[in-house]
């Protein structure tokens, strides 16, 4: 069991209370590792020595090639490890080994992609056209990084989302503190020994460890700060925006989801059914953007639930290191009875149970957090599990009489991060996805996302956006830069008003 250190100002330190936790694999209950229980003074140490750093310029004014250079490096090393990553994201979170592979694979690839755009964003002033009069003046647009960026990231990916933030923060030259979620603190702390490693001058990266209250609050308000960045849930991604509020601090927010999956009368059954359950199940369901509510027409509902019930019921449950594996744990044992909380909310709203509904028990099991695979039909737009999150492998099932009734039920959410729509004719799709108020949504498809591509979502499912040129922008400041052009006193007749 490897004993973590925070890594703050270019050292590898103790919390300043010397308090440390073990984290907790969620398939046997077992402790993987320990890290440092961090606190308000850690926060302010880090917080610190990110600004002293960016003060001094030693990566805000360092060239875009030299950025990109480091975290070229830095994504190298991603990729030279992918197997050990995945192995210790799988132990850390409970993702499958055949997930944990994959987001390996594409941490490797999103920090590579960062690091080139490092060495081509905004590398020269823009030229404000058509406000030019022929010798008097010029105008440029200029982004500058802001400086100070707090960063929190959920348990779900927290592989990915580590590099969804440091990614284009450290692009665009500033300076990050980056807090992991309590539950899974491992890879943000393999990241730490990364950017060590390659020589990352002093203060630019600090990652901190500990509970999520007290240390986010703290990262949020510090007067040091001048940008928090936050996945999490809806609830916390409020309070944040609040906090941040008071000083006025630059906020993006990627929270909380319960997409709406429109299965269209022409839809490709083969494709459409196990879509569907890629859509609502992958993870376990512990995904923002999951297809958790699916709406079906009424003409062949129950062929269509039937042959999604057989595929769950025939799933394999186990150890996630397993490649044959499709189900492993929830992250803990709270989210866990929260997610066996919401099955009985459902039955008590009148719901029907299809498949699942249990803890999943068994030799092998017994350790872990495991749900059942769950599938309530009989569900109405308005019942709690279908307009709540619930973060887990429970699927609510709604039945629609035409098109516009799904569209009016897929947006009556408070949420808007994703949708999807399954249809042979992609026009006819298209047409819904225009009238879906979310920020990303599928035809045919889900859970594919591109790093060229911006993702986040509408209403209380956040704000800003992350990857593509959109992503990197949200972590810069634009700046008008006038140069005047008209060189003598007699071509400044505005003097005259007041001289």
């Amino acid at each position: 069991m490897e004993n973590y250190k925070m890594y703050i100002g270019g050292d590898f330190v103790d919390a300043d209370s010397n308090e440390r936790y073990e984290v907790i694999n969620p398939y046997n209950g077992e402790a993987i590792a320990s890290v440092p229980r961090g606190g308000v003074r850690d926060v302010d140490k880090a917080v610190v020595a990110a600004r002293k750093a960016f003060n001094e310029g030693a990566w805000s004014q360092m060239s875009g090639e030299e950025r990109s250079e480091l975290l070229l490096k830095a994504a190298s090393i991603l990729k030279q490890r992918m197997k050990e990553y995945a192995r210790l994201e799988s132990l850390d979170s409970g993702g499958t080994i055949n997930k944990t592979r994959a987001d390996a694979f594409l941490a490797a690839r999103q920090l590579a992609y960062f690091g080139e755009q490092a060495a081509n964003y905004n590398n020269e002033p823009q030229e404000i056209q058509g406000l030019m009069r022929a010798g008097r003046h010029f105008h440029y647009l200029i982004r500058e990084p802001i400086g100070v960026c707090s960063q929190i990231i959920p348990w779900n990916f927290p592989y990915l989302m580590a590099i969804w933030k440091l990614g284009p923060a450290l692009a665009t030259g500033n300076t990050v503190v980056l807090k992991p979620a309590s539950l899974t603190p491992i890879m943000a702390m393999e990241l730490a020994k990364i950017f060590d490693e390659i020589g990352f001058p002093k203060g630019v990266v600090n990652i901190i460890t500990g509970p999520g209250d007290s240390m986010g609050e703290a990262m949020t308000t510090h007067p040091f700060v001048d940008k928090v960045a936050f996945t999490g849930s809806t609830s916390v991604g409020r309070k944040i925006m609040a906090k941040a509020s008071e000083t006025m601090k630059k906020v993006t927010l990627e929270c909380g989801g319960k997409a709406a999956n429109i299965i269209m009368d022409d839809a490709d059954l083969d494709i459409a059914i196990d879509g569907s359950i890629w859509a609502s199940f992958y993870h376990q369901g512990q995904v923002c953007e999951a297809g958790t509510r699916l709406m079906l027409p009424a003409e062949g509902h129950d062929s269509f639930v039937e042959k999604i019930v057989e595929k769950l019921n025939s799933a394999k449950l186990g150890n996630p290191l397993d490649p044959e594996v499709q189900f492993g744990p929830l992250i803990s044992a709270p989210q866990m009875n929260s997610v066996l909380d919401y099955i009985k909310i459902g039955k008590q709203e009148g719901a029907l149970l299809k498949c699942g509904g249990n803890r999943a028990l068994g030799k092998e099991l017994e350790k872990g957090n495991f749900v059942e695979p769950t599938i309530f039909v009989n569900v109405s737009n308005d019942m709690r599990i279908a307009q709540e999150e619930i973060f887990g492998p429970v699927l609510s099932v709604i039945n629609y009489k035409n098109v516009d009734q799904a569209i009016s039920m897929a947006n009556d959410s408070i949420y808007g991060l994703s949708a999807g729509v399954w249809s042979a004719n992609t026009n006819r799709a298209k047409n819904v996805a225009s009238r879906l108020r979310a920020g990303m949504v599928w035809i045919n498809e889900w859970h594919i996302l591109s790093e060229l591509a911006p993702f986040g979502g509408y209403k209380q499912s956040g704000n800003g956006r992350e990857f593509g040129d959109v992503g990197l922008n949200e972590y810069t400041e634009l700046k008008t830069l006038y140069v005047d052009d008209a060189k003598t006193r007699k071509n400044k007749p505005w003097y005259d008003m007041v001289v």
